[in-house]
C-alpha cells in the first residue's frame, strides 16, 4: 500500500512539473497581441535576436527574418 501510494504521488509531481513548463510554452508562444502555434523553428531576425517561430518574430515587429536551421 505504501509503495502504490509512492507511485501516485511521484506520478502527480511529474504530471504537475509537465504542466507547468507546458505553460511556460504557452505563455512565451503567446506573448503580445499575437497567438501563435507551438512549433519550434527558429528564425533569427536583422536585428541578431532568435525567434521560436516566424510567427513569434512577426509579433514582435522584427525584419528580414530567416531560418537558422538548427535545434
Amino acid at each position: 500500500m505504501r509503495r502504490a501510494f509512492s507511485r501516485l504521488v511521484l506520478i502527480v509531481a511529474l504530471v504537475a512539473t509537465a504542466a507547468v513548463g507546458t505553460a511556460a510554452l504557452i505563455g512565451e508562444a503567446q506573448a503580445g497581441p499575437c497567438r501563435c502555434p507551438l512549433i519550434y523553428a527558429p528564425v533569427i531576425c536583422d536585428h541578431g535576436k532568435t525567434y521560436p517561430n516566424p510567427c513569434v518574430a512577426d509579433c514582435h515587429n522584427a525584419k528580414n527574418c530567416v531560418p537558422t536551421g538548427g535545434l
